[in-house]
């Protein structure tokens, strides 16, 4: 079978030599951690932790507040310090939660516990990526779960995945 092309088309400066010879590095979590409620295109997310509250790297701290929404997790764990509005990367002042990292980096017990795909339903799926938060890395951040819950899902017969690097300066998808 001949894979087919597309003639032509936009082929804006891609910047990919600025990172694409960069090895992936970890970097420690800073001392106080700043996590928006609205890190998507959707409805911002809702606090369900309060100031003075111990929470756990992994734990909920905001539930999904829409249909396209997604929750946010902590990644230390710590205290609640304050949930304020602040000046955040798109430039507009967010609500946030801001946590104290006591670098204890304490789990959650059910965090990245194993699952057995096969005993799972396409429900089951769909659902465990709504609830842990998955967006895409394009700049509006679009809930995956979302993406994955279509109207007429019975009327779905192919799946296409798109593997490949498409955003420009990115080289890390």
């Amino acid at each position: 079978m001949k894979l087919k092309s597309f003639r032509k088309g936009v082929h804006p400066y891609e910047g990919k030599e600025l990172s694409m010879d960069c090895a992936i590095q970890c970097i420690d979590a800073e001392d106080v951690m700043v996590y928006p409620l609205s890190q998507h295109i959707g409805a911002p997310a809702k606090a369900v932790v309060a100031v003075g509250d111990r929470v756990l790297k992994g734990q909920l701290i905001a539930e999904a507040g829409g249909f396209i929404s997604a929750p946010v997790f902590s990644s230390v764990s710590g205290t609640v310090k304050a949930i304020e509005n602040r000046l955040v990367v798109n430039g507009n002042n967010d609500e946030c939660i801001i946590i104290e990292n006591d670098r204890e980096n304490e789990t959650v017990s059910d965090f990245g516990k194993d699952r057995s795909l096969d005993s799972l339903s396409a429900e089951d799926i769909v659902d465990i990526i709504k609830k842990a938060g998955i967006v895409g890395l394009g700049g509006a951040g679009f809930p995956t779960g979302v993406k994955v819950s279509p109207k007429n899902a019975n009327n779905i017969d192919t799946v296409i995945i798109n593997g490949s690097e498409c955003e420009p300066y990115l080289t890390s998808d």
